[in-house]
């Protein structure tokens, strides 16, 4: 029996015979979408056909044993996704046309088969067979058993994929593919969630691992309803310019790992080539000191991570003094140089400040905040730093410098990496302190400047 279309606000649910501008329940506006109204009879065929009907467990009946996984073959993506690919999971990948998505996927469904001795089937809605095929030669890759569907109707892809049943299934891309269950066209609301949906459940009954390749805004999010990252047990982002060098694949949201973990990458003529040491090639190790720059160690879910903090501090010329930053929210600038002249007596008005994080890195975490301040004094004052300085630490709007997590993870990190000498926060104080360098501690902003005067 074929599902019947309705109309549904996403505000407050309620449901109209046509699609109109604005709920006449709510008055929202542009918030009723073409959904799929599924009958009983259609509901007890679903139940049917994903097996025994679900019953109520005691939570202490439950089986936790370790889910199998699967090598991806790429070490970086194992580690994003937590130690290899769960059976059954879904996984959402997205990032800026031309990042590298197909050939991430190709590269690793070729090294999934091999090391796994599984079946995989990549289904495209974008590119061609003699496409895809013309990639996979360019990289070389053992993909002459790899089984390939051009198809955009998702009832015939679930009819190809039960037939098929292979360990792991690819998705290029759900914004490209459509349901004859709906009118309105691929890529809109109601298709993604749809068919999403419908993927999903497929993956969940069957076990087969499935990943999803999702177009981005302009904003950088993934395009179509929120409810899709809902929907997936992990949301991955690639990250970097498309025509830079390295490529960051970021873990949003993992049901079977750490979140914010971080994947590095080289795109380079043979695909993308893992990098097993990130910190050995984003520091630039100036050949003597500068100016505004300050190494720091960040922490990328499990990863401790040097990444070189630079600041360019110069007299306005405008009437407003401009505050740019990259790879850093602009907001917290602003913050951290209002605390610098609160409780540290040294003014940036009248200056712009650009701030960078070197590499192409995103920083999140609130544990770059010293390291920021100390290379603006640095190029404010025109003054180079020691090149074998890391800093890390929260600073407060009270001017005190809070603790970050993963203290001596970082420290070994930087002492491995040959720096002599650290500013760390009073609570991430390591017991023993590591061999080889020496650690200051400072538990406000002003015992840190007066740090940099000695």
């Amino acid at each position: 029996m074929k599902a019947r279309r309705q109309y549904q606000c996403q505000e407050c649910g309620a449901v109209a015979a046509k699609w109109s501008g604005q709920c006449g329940d709510c008055g929202a506006w542009n918030a009723i979408v073409e959904t799929v109204a599924r009958s009983g009879e259609d509901k007890r065929q679903r139940f049917a056909a994903g097996g025994d009907t679900p019953r109520v467990q005691k939570l202490g009946e439950v089986r936790t044993e370790q889910s199998p996984r699967l090598d991806t073959g790429l070490g970086e993506l194992n580690r994003v996704l937590g130690g290899g690919l769960v059976a059954g999971s879904v996984v959402l990948l997205g990032g800026d046309p031309g990042i590298g998505k197909t050939t991430l996927l190709l590269q690793s469904l070729a090294a999934t088969r091999q090391l796994n001795a599984v079946d995989a089937l990549y289904v495209s809605g974008e590119e061609s067979a003699a496409q895809i095929a013309l990639r996979a030669e360019r990289l070389t890759l053992p993909v002459a058993d790899l089984k390939l569907l051009t198809e955009t109707d998702v009832e015939r892809i679930l009819a190809e994929a039960a037939r098929e049943r292979p360990a792991v299934l690819v998705i290029d891309s759900i914004q490209t593919v459509f349901s004859d269950a709906l009118q309105s066209p691929p890529g809109s609301v109601s298709q993604v969630r749809e068919c999403a949906s419908r993927l999903v459940s497929f993956a969940k009954s069957t076990g087969i691992a499935l990943y999803l390749i999702g177009h981005v805004t302009k904003d950088g999010a993934i395009a179509g309803p929120r409810v899709l990252e809902h929907m997936v047990d992990a949301t991955l982002y690639f990250e970097g310019e498309p025509d830079g060098r390295y490529r960051m694949i970021r873990a949003i949201k993992n049901r079977f790992g750490a979140v914010n973990e971080l994947g590095v990458f080289a795109m380079t003529d043979g695909g993308l080539r893992e990098i097993a040491n990130p910190s050995a090639i984003l520091l630039s190790r100036h050949s003597q000191p500068v100016p505004g720059s300050v190494v720091m160690v960040t922490r990328e879910g499990t990863r401790p991570l040097l990444v070189e903090v630079q600041a360019l501090v110069d007299e306005s010329q405008l009437g407003n003094p401009r505050r740019v930053t990259v790879g850093l929210d602009p907001n917290r600038l602003s913050m951290l140089l209002a605390v610098l002249n609160r409780h540290g007596g040294v003014s940036t008005a009248g200056c712009d400040v650009f701030a960078n994080i070197v590499g192409g890195v995103r920083v999140h975490e609130t544990g770059a905040d010293l390291a920021i301040l100390l290379a603006v004094l640095s190029s404010l004052r025109d003054r180079p730093l020691s090149h074998e300085l890391v800093a890390f630490g929260e600073i407060g709007l009270a001017g005190e410098i809070r603790p970050v997590p993963g203290g001596p993870e970082r420290l070994r990190e930087a002492a491995k990496h040959g720096f002599k000498r650290a500013i760390v926060p009073r609570g991430n104080v390591p017991k023993p302190m590591p061999e080889g360098i020496d650690v200051t501690v400072v538990s406000r902003l002003d015992e840190a400047l007066d740090v940099l005067r000695d």
